[in-house]
């Protein structure tokens, strides 16, 4: 998960460092400016704009599981599409904080965007993997409504712990409370194995528990609950590398 992030006192963080910022610069000044239609746009950072592409490839990823499920259900090409999205948006995930660093440029609103965007990637976009390759009951979309709800927790906790965490000297956190949000690609990981093997729909691994009662479930969507527990766990505590 990237971890560029802004602390409470106006610090924003990522991975190793943080990069300090005036309390009130020319980001803060276009964003609370009453006039420009585009200010927001003028206010966005390099690194920011790297932190969208990120939202980009979860959003495009989604729109692709849905593309599938109106498709053919024998044409992988768009449920290919959906998975092979999501990794790509770790890339930009990644890379939105080494530039922060390289330019040396703070963004106050890099904590929102990595979230937001996060989210999406790492927890819609694998939820919406999950539906197209048919995990359809309404059991399983609760299923997987908890898995996203405990990405969406881990998110919030961490933006509001990050500053409170143990730091080295150099300024970085010791460890992630939880595992981050991006190691649901795990899931993605899996699911793509799946789809290479031709498991999905009623050769799906583990099968159904339950058919035809209003309780039928998956039981491949317990992953995914499993995995959120995982993300909202306070007492794993994951050391960074």
């Amino acid at each position: 998960m990237s971890q560029r992030r802004t602390a409470p006192n106006g610090v924003e963080q990522k991975a190793s460092e943080a990069v300090s910022e005036p309390p009130k610069d020319k980001q803060v000044k276009l964003l609370s400016s009453d006039t420009g239609h585009f200010s927001l746009m003028r206010a966005l950072h390099l690194a920011d704009l790297i932190t969208e592409l990120n939202g980009f490839c979860g959003v495009m990823s989604i729109f692709s599981a849905m593309r599938y499920c109106l498709g053919a259900p024998n044409d992988y090409s768009n449920l290919w599409a959906a998975l092979a999205l999501q990794p790509l948006g770790l890339f930009f995930d990644f890379m939105d904080g080494r530039v922060a660093r390289w330019r040396g440029k703070a963004s106050l609103m890099g904590q929102e965007l990595d979230s937001l965007a996060d989210l999406i990637s790492f927890g819609m976009s694998p939820a919406a993997a999950a539906f197209a390759i048919g995990l359809r009951s309404p059991l399983d979309h609760l299923l997987l409504t908890v898995f996203v709800l405990c990405g969406l927790s881990r998110l919030a906790r961490f933006n509001v712990t990050v500053a409170m965490l143990p730091k080295d000297a150099t300024g970085k956190s010791k460890y992630f409370e939880g595992t981050p949000i991006p190691t649901t690609l795990g899931e993605v990981a899996f699911m793509a194995y799946c789809v290479s093997k031709g498991w999905i729909h009623e050769n799906i691994p583990l099968g159904t528990v339950l058919e035809g009662t209003p309780l039928e479930f998956h039981p491949l969507a317990l992953i995914f609950v499993l995995h959120g527990c995982l993300m909202v766990s306070k007492t794993l505590q994951i050391p960074k590398p």
